[in-house]
């Protein structure tokens, strides 16, 4: 195939020469004509010095040629070029093209992650996100390396997984493209915490807890933004986490280092002479942070150091200090129900099949008495109760509803309710066929207004029950209702400042 290359620092570098010695027509696109002079002349880049570039890469300084006749483009940019590189390209951007980008970052202004930038400035465009632990300079010693290619669409991910796959890249696919996405950006300010612990001079528990720790909260703001348990669990999550935070090869955990030796910002980036993208990352994190109403003190912690000038010493004992947590998400008694239905869940996946799983979806927004009683007739069908809960993106781009409360809210919400087993994150109409054999569902449960809707569940083994609708299950009927429910005889009740609630 032939794929355009658009960045030449070292990942894209490496990218480029592996792709080549693959049997693919690469052509390399920069900004910058001595960094393209330099390269096609030495055939030698920098940062990645025992590597040779292959004679059979071309080198342009016109984006329009590095665009045109090509089946696979590459956004190899930092971050915060990636906006600028996508309009200048659009006008040479075809539909037909694959465009997978590589750059880790969200962007402050908009919270968009790199595939969401490209594609607000190229609307036609399918992009995959491709991610995961990846040094760049090992893989230009084509190191055995793992890399995860992300589409909502899991079939253009895996397009895309069969043309770059080789014996040396071995690339999985994941439908969680905004997890996958969230976790190369954010991972990078985990790994300037361990950095900055390490110049301080602390030890491996130090190390081992921020990464622990700190995937806790890339997590938690992940799913509060509706992506999948899953993903952060994966190369994209963990994998890259531990890499990025342990490498020496990390530049994020070397700029890190030598501001716990007390090294200004400044300088710290100097020294390591390439793109810190921690550092343009933290912005967007805790403004993402507040957006959502996660809680993240570690990056917190970082930010007070890069952008607040506080000690680092200081930072970390105040994280230390802080208030006894659980590692939990659920209160003790929760946690005890809990455990009892987990147990019995497991136990019917090893083959006791006693227990009859129940599945139902909703957005469940302004949770009330209908929305309980439709879960309590849906737990009445079996043992185990699921409720998948739509999220934002979900209800937005798909549903084309706006909720009044966030995911992370209406999940708190449904939690809260003794019939509900487990809950899960709804972001597509077609994740109802895999969450069936995923979950082992044995019912899936409506209400009677999307009658005959999901009939092709039945396909897949499942029972598909649609329940009647009772007159309190809507809330647009319960808002009409509001006014007839605060009069009498036509008259507004007697508000509370009028009521005598002590009466002699």
């Amino acid at each position: 195939m032939r794929i355009g290359v658009l960045g030449a620092g070292t990942w894209g570098m490496a990218l480029a020469r592996l792709f080549c010695i693959s049997g693919h027509s690469i052509q390399v696109w920069s900004a910058l004509p001595e960094e393209i002079e330099t390269l096609s002349q030495t055939r030698r880049h920098k940062n990645l010095t025992n590597m040779i570039i292959p004679d059979d890469i071309e080198f342009t300084q016109d984006i329009g040629e590095v665009c045109s006749n090509k089946g696979m483009l590459i956004f190899a940019v930092p971050s915060v070029f990636v906006r600028s590189t996508s309009k200048l390209a659009a006008p040479y951007v075809n539909k037909e093209q694959l465009i997978v980008d590589v750059a880790k970052g969200i962007e402050l202004a908009s919270f968009m992650t790199m595939s969401e930038v490209i594609k607000s400035e190229i609307p036609n465009a399918t992009v995959v996100a491709l991610s995961g632990p990846t040094h760049a300079e090992e893989v230009a010693r084509d190191l055995p390396t793992t890399i995860v290619a992300a589409n909502e669409n899991i079939e253009v991910a895996e397009k895309v997984q069969s043309i770059l796959s080789n014996p040396v890249l071995r690339v999985y696919t994941n439908s969680d493209i905004r997890g996958v996405e969230l976790c190369g950006a954010l991972k990078n300010i985990i790994a300037l915490a361990v950095g900055i612990t390490a110049g301080l001079g602390y030890g491996d528990n130090t190390k081992a807890a921020i990464i622990t720790r700190g995937l806790a909260e890339i997590e938690r703001l992940g799913v509060g933004m509706g992506c999948r348990h899953e993903t952060f669990a994966g190369l994209a999550g963990v994998g890259d986490l531990i890499v990025t935070a342990t490498s020496k090869l990390s530049r994020n955990n070397r700029c890190g280092y030598l501001i716990g030796q007390g090294y200004s910002v400044s300088d710290a980036v100097k020294q390591v002479g390439m793109v810190v993208e921690g550092i343009n990352a933290l912005p967007a994190a805790i403004a993402m942070s507040e957006r959502y109403n996660v809680e993240m003190p570690i990056i917190r912690a970082v930010d007070n150091v890069i952008n607040k000038e506080e000690k680092p010493n200081d930072v970390v004992k105040g994280l230390m200090e802080r208030d006894g947590k659980t590692e939990l998400p659920k209160p003790l008694l929760d946690l005890r129900y809990e455990s009892i239905s987990t147990k019995h869940a497991t136990s019917g996946l090893e083959g006791d099949h006693s227990m009859k799983r129940v599945i139902t979806y909703g957005t469940f927004d302004l949770l009330h008495y209908g929305h309980i009683n439709l879960l309590r007739r849906a737990k009445a069908l079996g043992d185990y109760l699921i409720v998948a809960i739509s999220s934002d993106e979900f209800n937005w781009n798909d549903k084309h509803k706006k909720c009044y409360f966030s995911y992370e809210q209406r999940k708190a919400l449904v939690e809260a309710i003794r019939y509900v087993d487990l809950v899960i994150p709804e972001e597509s109409w077609a994740q109802k066929r895999s969450d069936m054999h995923e979950y082992k569902i044995d019912t899936f449960v409506m209400g009677d207004d999307w009658k005959g809707k999901f009939d092709f569940l039945k396909d897949e083994g499942v029972e598909v029950v649609y329940l009647p609708r009772t007159p309190e299950i809507s809330s647009s009927q319960i808002k009409r209702d509001l006014y007839d429910a605060n009069a009498i005889e036509g008259k507004s009740k007697t508000s509370h400042e009028e009521i005598d609630t002590d009466p002699q």
